[in-house]
């Protein structure tokens, strides 16, 4: 599915995803992605889907999500993947600029060193780069990125569309314990981030189920000692590190709802069972995906989390997908 939610952003309010490239291909294999390994590392910029086929998709959704008395306050890039891979990427924010809405594309740098990304990217009123850490071998063992990619160039890239970009850019860094939650990194990173001058830098930890079991969160202290340190460089630090709200939309058709939404952005078990009070479903819904491999249930932080099964479209049980986005 082109279009979901809108889903809860803990940086955008209620936003409206758009989802632009092929079902996991990234520029990285990120150890914490909440989506799971990537299927294909690609660092080639490429079409996925027609602009048209994406405009026509987000216009129906902002329809009916306002049919619905639901409210949006973003348009949002985020697929399962990276969206500056998606060679589209510029004149589809154009074509989605008449409806009104903000639009929020949300990379993870990976291609920002080249000129036509720095471009596309300037179109967009709300950018976030992820920086995780900008010490070479860290980075290529916390983001595992393509081969071909260069830290020193991407790290080049930000700092040349942060003195340009007249938009809201804002930086996010991931932090997993024992990897790039140390004094010395962190150091590193907010003396980076002091040229770059994001509107605001948001500190991170995995909240959702990872693609590797080993990767954890730091503790109290690490975090604390994180914001402190990055603070000192920074106006602007902030944790990303709760959980987001149950406020997710319904649209009226639940079992399609649940599958966009959650093949991209997982949710708590408690936020399904609230999504389908409001919806006036019963919990045998889910109880059916999941009999019918559609959804998954899995365990993390003490929470169950459904995500939806890679692979599968709505109203099938086991559809491969094809080359554009769920």
């Amino acid at each position: 599915m082109i279009a979901f939610g809108p889903v809860p952003s803990r940086r955008l309010g209620r936003s409206l995803g758009i989802n632009n490239t092929a079902p996991r291909v990234c520029a990285y294999a990120c150890v914490y992605c909440q989506l799971g390994r990537t299927r294909k590392l690609q660092a080639n910029r490429r079409a996925f889907l027609a602009p048209e086929a994406i405009a026509e998709a987000v216009l129906d959704k902002v329809e009916r999500t306002g049919q619905e008395g639901e409210a949006i306050d973003y348009l949002s890039f985020v697929p399962d993947g990276e969206p500056t891979l998606d060679a589209a990427l510029g004149r589809e924010i154009e074509m989605l600029k008449p409806l009104g809405l903000p639009i929020a594309v949300i990379s993870n740098a990976a291609l920002i060193w080249r000129e036509d990304v720095r471009s596309d990217l300037m179109c967009a009123n709300w950018v976030s780069l992820k920086v995780d850490s900008v010490d070479e071998a860290v980075w290529r063992r916390i983001d595992r990125p393509h081969g071909s990619l260069s830290l020193a160039s991407i790290l080049e890239g930000i700092v040349e569309f942060a003195g340009g970009y007249r938009g809201r850019l804002v930086t996010e860094t991931m932090l997993v314990r024992g990897v790039n939650d140390g004094e010395r990194q962190l150091e590193a990173l907010a003396g980076f981030l002091s040229r770059v001058r994001p509107a605001r830098a948001y500190l991170s930890i995995p909240i959702r189920p990872p693609a590797e079991a080993w990767v954890q969160a730091p503790d109290e202290q690490s975090l604390h000692r994180a914001y402190h340190i990055l603070r000192e460089r920074l106006e602007q630090v902030e944790y990303l590190i709760g959980y987001e709200g149950n406020a997710f939309a319904f649209t009226g058709e639940v079992v399609a709802d649940l599958l966009s939404i959650t093949a991209v952005h997982p949710m708590r078990e408690d936020a399904v069972e609230e999504y389908l009070a409001r919806a006036r479903a019963e919990w045998g819904v889910v109880d059916d995906l999941v009999a019918r491999g559609q959804l998954v249930a899995v365990q993390y932080g003490g929470h169950t989390y459904y995500l939806r099964k890679l692979g599968t479209r709505p109203g099938t049980a086991h559809d491969s997908e094809g080359g554009g986005a769920a």
